[in-house]
């Protein structure tokens, strides 16, 4: 569904991705982890097209995108929840919501999209007249997950869900996560969060100074040596 091809990023004269590669499969959950500043939202950036990469390409469902402004890239399918939520927070929650089906596909199917959010997260129908800014850090999270949900996508990428939660509501926010795959939404993880994202996705890949490192089966990068030391300090 998505092939990320050697792309080099640069912001100025220093250069932050270094030909980063990754693959993502149609039903995944895939997890892109990585110590703070290994270039993690700067690969997620690129993909969404808010950075161009100065070489390598990005395939979306076969056809390439990096060259596409962000807007045709949400419109094909490929949409973004940013890290740090990003929500207007003098509008309400269902206002939020209403913002992320802005694309003719999606305002067409509004209505069909809402139930399906509230369904996966009925306390965002319980607090629809709500106050975004009036929200706790994990219903502003799961808010910014149901407004990129009302984009229709068939990849969803998460840039650092997690940050700034306790840690029980981190666990009901990867539980969310998993349903929106559960429910036929390809996900592309970004997570500081190592043991818990990988544990979670089916596949992971492990960035290190703008570079991959290691990759395979969640599975076995959780056993692996190199990983176990440097992020779960075992």
């Amino acid at each position: 569904m998505l092939e990320v091809s050697g792309i080099d990023v640069a912001y100025g004269d220093v250069r932050v991705l270094h030909g980063m590669s990754l693959t993502v499969k149609e039903g995944e959950i895939v997890a892109l982890v990585g110590a703070n500043a290994a270039g993690k939202s700067t690969t997620i950036n690129t993909i969404s097209g808010m950075l161009r990469a100065t070489s390598g390409s990005i395939q979306f469902r076969r056809q390439r995108i990096d060259h596409l402004p962000p807007y045709e890239i949400v419109a094909r399918g490929l949409v973004q929840v940013p890290e740090g939520r990003r929500l207007f927070p003098y509008m309400t929650v269902l206002e939020n919501l209403d913002l992320g089906a802005y694309s003719p596909e999606a305002r067409q199917q509004r209505t069909k999209s809402l139930d399906t959010v509230f369904d996966l997260l009925p306390i965002l129908k319980d607090r629809q007249g709500q106050l975004a800014g009036s929200l706790s850090g994990g219903e502003q999270q799961m808010l910014a997950i149901g407004r990129g949900l009302m984009a229709r996508p068939r990849l969803l990428m998460l840039d650092e869900p997690s940050v700034g939660l306790a840690p029980l509501m981190v666990k009901q926010i990867l539980e969310t996560v998993k349903d929106v795959n559960a429910h036929g939404t390809t996900v592309l993880l970004v997570e500081q969060n190592v043991q818990h994202s990988l544990r979670l996705a089916h596949r992971g890949y492990v960035l290190e100074n703008g570079r991959i490192v290691l990759g395979g089966n969640s599975a076995d990068l959780l056993t692996n040596p190199h990983l176990k030391k440097a992020y779960l300090g075992m």
